[in-house]
């Protein structure tokens, strides 16, 4: 979307489910007492990672992404940012590691070229903890409840969208396309 879209992408973090323990919860534990139907909605989940070609694993807990959050904030620092949200997707999102452990998350910044030994530095020191809690609290001051969310100026799309529907969103918001770059290659005469 990058590609054909004049948009900067900025990661917020948001607190989805802060209070789950580090070992995690079963989907079941976590969605107890309410009224989600678990299967329907990964069901749809899939489908939609399906289109936008997003590899998607069968999860079957949560885990707490705080300290994810935090190392995330510390790859942006790094200009490993993108890489880093992407190893802890793939991680999480495909694979079903538990992204709430510290050598976890280790793991994953040095897969991406980061320091495996400042990764825990940060993580222990909790360095980023501020940038997070400053995150958490605008997430809430903007009323947003659910990840992941597409804001654009003040209107926002929630949930996981298809690729047309996010192309709509952002026509909608008066986003321009960007003109496609043309290489001219030289002519021999």
């Amino acid at each position: 979307m990058r590609k054909s879209y004049d948009i900067d992408v900025h990661w917020v973090a948001f607190p989805l489910h802060p209070e789950t323990p580090e070992d995690g919860l079963t989907l079941e534990q976590l969605f107890a007492g309410r009224s989600i139907h678990i299967q329907k909605a990964l069901t749809r989940l899939k489908h939609v990672a399906d289109e936008l070609g997003l590899p998607l694993g069968e999860r079957k807990k949560t885990y707490n992404s705080r300290l994810a959050q935090e190392l995330a904030k510390w790859a942006e620092s790094e200009r490993k940012g993108a890489a880093f949200h992407e190893a802890v997707f793939r991680a999480y999102f495909v694979d079903g590691r538990n992204i709430g452990k510290v050598g976890e998350l280790v793991t994953l910044a040095k897969s991406v070229g980061l320091s495996e030994e400042k990764a825990r530095s940060v993580l222990e020191l909790r360095t980023f903890k501020e940038a997070v809690s400053s995150d958490w609290e605008r997430s809430h001051s903007l009323g947003i409840t659910g990840v992941p969310t597409f804001m654009v100026d003040n209107q926002a799309t929630v949930g996981f969208q298809t690729y047309e529907d996010l192309v709509q969103f952002l026509k909608h918001c008066g986003v321009k396309k960007t003109e496609p770059v043309i290489s001219l290659g030289e002519h021999l005469v």
